[in-house]
């Protein structure tokens, strides 16, 4: 088979990290790809906004299946163009990836299929959702509607904290046309986890469930990024949770997609609140989370085209994928002042000195320049390591990271401090 993986970031490169080890695969190739991705596939740079240009490549180049791998494409309608070329293509169409493209459908479809979530309001006028504040206690949890890269999210404590939140989403546009709406939602209390369902629009198989760490300093302050580290499997979803997210907020999301005549088909990402009342909704994407993919993929033993190809061709098979019994963590390196201003082309040291089989390293924002590997985005790699245990997969990656340098390399030091309380307490 040849594959075309859409994308350039640390989750591509998993991706194709994973496909490359398929007794199908061929030939790979990545549009646009990045330094790291290079060296399992052929990078062809056209952007992921390009659908037209991507098209063409697949019909010139005979690709068996195409995967697309953030969120714009697909809420552009990659897939929508793709099949009407008569092309395999494993992702959601843009009708149903509007389930991460709008918050505000999103807040109205789980309310209207009585899927736990969040109490909101939805706003078009500024003005109106000042008023709403006025008239509502704090904190309050603001969402610029539209896509923002995983940072239209702003936790406000207090109303002057809202007021501002307010100004910088709706009037000057922090976050660009994503905030034209937006939702304010009540503060929720509890751990975060992610679950990803793969899904042909009817039946659906779930990967092991991960924790991400989004905000930027240690002890979860500072503000929201793309994703400093994750890990998985997360302990706090036991079988019994898992069964209870499958039951109450999975099965009926795609059901009502489906009666929404939106069948959605490829991975529906639930990022999750566990409360005390129960699981809850906070966000879905229409794609692999990142970093989250990239602490499962190392971990599932199934050929991951077998299972793209079943959800491509809407006969997904009911059998859970083959899930090691390890553990694995993912800790990302970023650069000097993300997700605020950085400065790109530092020198990437140390690759070669990380060796060890377990270990992996995802790269994210990186190009190559002449014989040398250097920044390029705000998130640079992906230290990824499994262990027979968590404390040997957070040991591993670790010591990894410790191996690898550039100028201004920032990383949180406390990924997967939750899953290290709940040992301790347990």
């Amino acid at each position: 088979m040849n594959i075309l993986v859409i994308g350039n970031g640390g989750r591509e490169h998993a991706l194709i990290w994973k496909i490359a080890q398929s007794p199908y695969v061929e030939r790979i190739f990545c549009a646009p790809g990045n330094g790291g991705i290079a060296e399992l596939a052929t990078c062809v740079q056209i952007d992921v906004t390009d659908l037209k240009g991507l098209t063409q490549f697949a019909v010139r180049e005979k690709i068996d299946l195409t995967v697309a791998g953030p969120e714009l494409p697909l809420t552009l309608g990659v897939v929508d163009a793709f099949r009407r070329e008569g092309l395999v293509v494993f992702g959601p169409r843009r009708d149903a990836a509007i389930l991460e493209g709008s918050k505000t459908f999103t807040k109205d479809f789980l309310a209207k299929y009585n899927i736990p979530s969040a109490a909101y309001r939805n706003f078009d006028d500024p003005e109106e959702a000042v008023r709403y504040i006025h008239d509502t206690p704090p904190p309050y949890v603001l969402k610029a509607d539209g896509l923002a890269a995983g940072k239209g999210v702003i936790i406000c404590r207090n109303r002057n904290e809202a007021f501002q939140g307010i100004d910088d989403i709706m009037k000057t546009r922090k976050f660009g046309e994503a905030g034209k709406r937006l939702v304010i939602e009540e503060f929720m209390t509890g751990e975060e986890a992610s679950i990803l369902a793969v899904t042909d629009g009817e039946r659906f198989v779930t990967l092991p469930p991960a924790q991400d760490h989004k905000a930027v300093f240690e002890g979860d302050k500072g503000p929201n990024t793309g994703g400093m580290g994750a890990y998985a499997p997360a302990p706090v979803v036991d079988e019994r949770l898992l069964e209870q997210i499958k039951t109450t907020i999975i099965q009926p999301t795609i059901d009502g997609m489906k009666a929404e005549d939106r069948l959605y088909q490829g991975v529906l990402y639930a990022g999750l609140m566990i409360t005390a009342e129960g699981p809850k909704v906070v966000e879905f994407n229409c794609r692999f989370g990142d970093p989250e993919i990239q602490a499962i993929l190392p971990l599932m033993k199934t050929d991951i085209v077998d299972l793209m190809m079943e959800v491509a061709d809407g006969k997904l098979k009911p059998l859970e994928p083959e899930i090691s019994h390890d553990s694995c963590i993912c800790v990302v390196m970023a650069s000097g002042g993300y997700p605020g201003s950085y400065q790109k082309d530092k020198v990437i040291l140390g690759l070669e000195d990380v060796r060890d089989q377990d270990v992996m390293v995802f790269h994210a924002g990186t190009k190559r320049s002449g014989d040398q590997t250097v920044t390029s985005g705000g998130r640079v790699l992906g230290v990824t390591a499994t262990g027979r245990t968590f404390l040997q997969a957070r040991e591993k990656a670790y010591q990894a990271v410790g191996k690898i340098t550039f100028d201004g390399a920032y990383y949180r030091r406390d990924i997967g401090h939750r899953a290290l309380k709940l040992r301790s307490e347990g």
